[in-house]
């Protein structure tokens, strides 16, 4: 009898013990290709850890125009026009904004050429450099930071008159 069609025979024993399963393998993992930023949904974009939706405008770019947003934005580009906002604006150490700005809070590291208008604080960053008059109730500037402008610092009058200090000491503070 050929090799191919030879019957094996096993004793009737054998054939009372259960049988093992072959092995089944794990299913392959399944790869998703993610979506390009420009095709997600609102809902489908990465949050940041603090829960907001955050924007950065990177070096090398240039934007030219009237920008106003929610949240939080990183300006590390060349920006000519006006920034308005309630919430946060961050311009990154390689920055040159050439604007108006009011917003609630500015922090700057890189060059602002305009004025900026806070409702909350302004921070000036080393190696900030800012040509233009700011105002604001609350400001923090680094050793290192150039400034050519004019400070008013609203609100200082209310914060010194609760306590007994000055407003010049409330202001340096």
């Amino acid at each position: 009898m050929p090799f191919w069609n030879k019957q094996e025979t096993t004793p009737a024993a054998s054939d009372a013990e259960p049988k093992a399963a072959p092995p089944v393998p794990p299913p392959a993992p399944s790869h998703e290709e993610p979506k390009a930023m420009a095709t997600m949904k609102r809902e489908e974009m990465p949050m940041s850890s603090a829960g907001t939706n955050d924007l950065s405008l990177g070096e090398g770019a240039e934007f030219e125009g009237k920008l106003t947003f929610k949240g939080t934005v990183r300006i590390d580009a060349t920006f000519k026009g006006s920034i308005t906002t309630n919430d946060v604006l961050v311009v990154g150490e390689h920055a040159r904004i050439d604007a108006e700005i009011s917003c609630g809070t500015v922090v700057v590291h890189g060059q602002v050429n305009g004025n900026i208008k806070a409702k909350v604080a302004v921070e000036l960053h080393q190696p900030a450099k800012v040509h233009g008059n700011i105002e604001t109730p609350s400001l923090l500037v680094e050793k290192g930071v150039l400034v050519q402008g004019e400070l008013k610092m609203e609100g200082v009058e209310r914060n010194a008159s609760k306590s007994s200090a000055s407003p010049t000491v409330a202001a340096l503070k």
